[in-house]
C-alpha cells in the first residue's frame, strides 16, 4: 500500500503540470509528445545533477512561446531548435557565476528593473496571438461567433477555477479549463476525431513530428541563436525565485545544499537536451511547487515518478492525437488569461523589489525595454540580425550597467 501511495502521489505531480506542459508545444508547432519526453528526461537530468535532493519538476517554459513561433516562421524548425539548444548555455553560465560570485552577482547585473519589463514584454508580445486564437478556428483572427463563444466560456472557466477553486483545483486551472473547453467544443460539434482514429496506440513521436514538420535535427545559425538565446535571461532569473519558493515550502536551504549553481546547471543541461530532441526549453514549475506545499509531498522521489510517467506517456500515440484535436478557440480563451498573467508577473517583480519608478534612471531602462521589445526593433550586423525580446533584454542589461545610480 505504501508503494502504491507513493506511485499515486508521483503521478499526481505530473497531473498538476500536464496542462501547461503540453500547452507550449501546441501553441508553437512543436510536438506535445516530444515535450512530455523531454520534460521527463530533463527532470531526471536535473535530479542527477542536484544529487536527488530538490523536489522539482521541469517542463515547458512559457517565456519562449513568442521566440519559438517567430523562429518557426522565419528560421525554420532546425535552426529554431538549434537556438533552443543554446539557451541552456545561459543557465550554465549563470551557474558558474553563482559558484564564483554568489547570487549577488546576478542581482547586480539583472535587477528587477531589467527582468520585470522583459517578463512584461514576453506576455504582452503574445496578446494579438491570444485574441486571434480566441475568435477564429484557424488562428487567423477572422471573427467566428461560435469560436468566440467557446473561447469566452473557456476563459470564464479558467477565471472561476483560479479565483474560487479549492487549494488543489486552483493549482491546475489550465488542465481543468482545457477539459471544460473541449466539452463545450464537443457540444458545438467542432472537434475533429480523425487524428485519434488514425493514431496508433504505441508510436515514436519523432516519426509523426518529422512528417508534420514539427521536428528536424537542430542546425545552428547566428541569427536564430542571437534572437532566441537572450530570452533565457528572464526565466533563468525566475529560476532563483523558484528555488527559494521550494526551499520555503520544504524548510530546506537548497541554495546551499546542493547549491544554486547545481540547480541552474541541471536546468541548463535539461533545457539544451530538450532543444536537441525537439522539445521546448524547460523551467521549474511553480504549480508543482504549490502542490508540494499543499500536499506536504517533500520527497524528490515523487518528481522522478512523475518524470518516468511523462516519458511513458510520450510513446502513447492516442494521447498525442487527442491533444492535437483540441480546437484553437479553447487554447485562445486560456491564452488571454495566461499571457496577461505573464505580463502581470513582470509588474509584480517591480513591486516586490520596490523599484522606484519616479526615478529617471528606472523609467529610462524600463521604457526602452518595453518599446524595443513590443516594437520588434532589430539591428543587423552583416549576416546577423538581433531583435525582439532578446535585443530588449540585452539593451536593458547594458543600460543598467552604464547609467549611474543617483540618490
Amino acid at each position: 500500500m505504501t508503494h502504491l501511495k507513493t506511485l499515486v502521489i508521483g503521478i499526481q505531480m505530473l497531473f498538476v503540470a500536464f496542462g501547461a506542459l503540453v500547452l507550449v508545444p501546441l501553441l508553437t508547432g512543436l510536438d506535445p509528445s516530444i515535450a512530455l519526453f523531454s520534460a521527463g528526461i530533463g527532470t531526471l537530468i536535473f535530479h542527477f545533477v542536484t544529487k536527488n535532493k530538490v523536489p522539482v519538476f521541469l517542463a515547458s517554459s512559457f517565456a519562449f512561446i513568442a521566440p519559438i513561433k517567430y523562429g518557426m516562421d522565419n528560421f525554420g524548425v532546425a535552426e529554431t531548435l538549434g537556438g533552443l539548444v543554446c539557451t541552456g548555455l545561459v543557465y550554465i553560465i549563470f551557474s558558474f557565476i553563482v559558484k564564483k560570485g554568489g547570487v549577488k552577482m546576478i542581482e547586480r547585473y539583472l535587477p528587477a528593473v531589467v527582468t520585470g519589463p522583459v517578463i512584461m514584454v514576453i506576455g504582452l508580445k503574445l496578446t494579438p496571438v491570444a485574441v486571434n486564437m480566441a475568435k477564429s478556428f484557424d488562428g487567423s483572427g477572422t471573427l467566428d461567433n461560435t469560436a468566440l463563444i467557446i473561447s469566452m466560456l473557456t476563459l470564464a472557466c479558467a477565471i472561476v477555477v483560479v479565483i474560487f477553486g479549492n487549494k488543489f483545483f486552483s493549482l491546475i486551472p489550465v488542465l481543468i479549463s482545457i477539459v471544460f473547453g473541449y466539452v463545450v467544443a464537443l457540444i458545438f460539434g467542432v472537434v475533429d476525431f480523425t487524428p485519434i482514429k488514425e493514431a496508433a496506440w504505441f508510436s515514436l513521436p519523432w516519426v509523426g513530428a518529422i512528417a508534420s514538420g514539427a521536428y528536424a535535427f537542430p542546425q545552428f545559425s547566428w541569427n536564430a541563436i542571437l534572437y532566441i538565446v537572450p530570452v533565457a535571461l528572464a526565466p533563468a532569473i525566475e529560476h532563483v525565485g523558484d528555488v527559494l519558493a521550494i526551499s520555503s515550502a520544504t524548510g530546506e536551504k537548497y541554495i546551499e545544499d546542493p547549491g544554486l549553481h547545481r540547480t541552474l546547471l541541471g536546468d541548463g543541461i535539461a533545457t539544451s537536451f530538450a532543444g536537441l530532441v525537439g522539445g521546448p526549453p524547460n523551467t521549474t514549475y511553480s504549480e508543482v511547487t504549490g502542490a508540494v506545499a499543499l500536499t506536504k509531498a517533500f520527497n524528490p522521489l515523487y518528481m522522478r515518478i512523475a518524470a518516468v510517467t511523462a516519458i511513458v506517456l510520450a510513446f502513447v500515440g492516442k494521447l498525442g492525437a487527442i491533444l492535437k484535436t483540441i480546437p484553437v478557440p479553447v487554447m485562445g480563451g486560456i491564452m488571454i488569461l495566461l499571457f496577461g498573467m505573464i505580463a502581470a508577473i513582470g509588474v509584480g517583480n517591480l513591486i516586490r523589489a520596490k523599484v522606484d519608478m519616479t526615478k529617471a534612471r528606472n523609467l529610462v531602462i524600463a521604457s526602452i525595454i518595453l518599446v524595443f521589445g513590443l516594437g520588434d526593433l532589430s539591428f543587423t550586423f552583416g549576416a546577423i540580425t538581433l531583435g525582439g525580446i532578446g535585443l530588449a533584454g540585452l539593451i536593458g542589461i547594458i543600460l543598467n550597467i552604464i547609467i549611474p545610480i543617483r540618490d
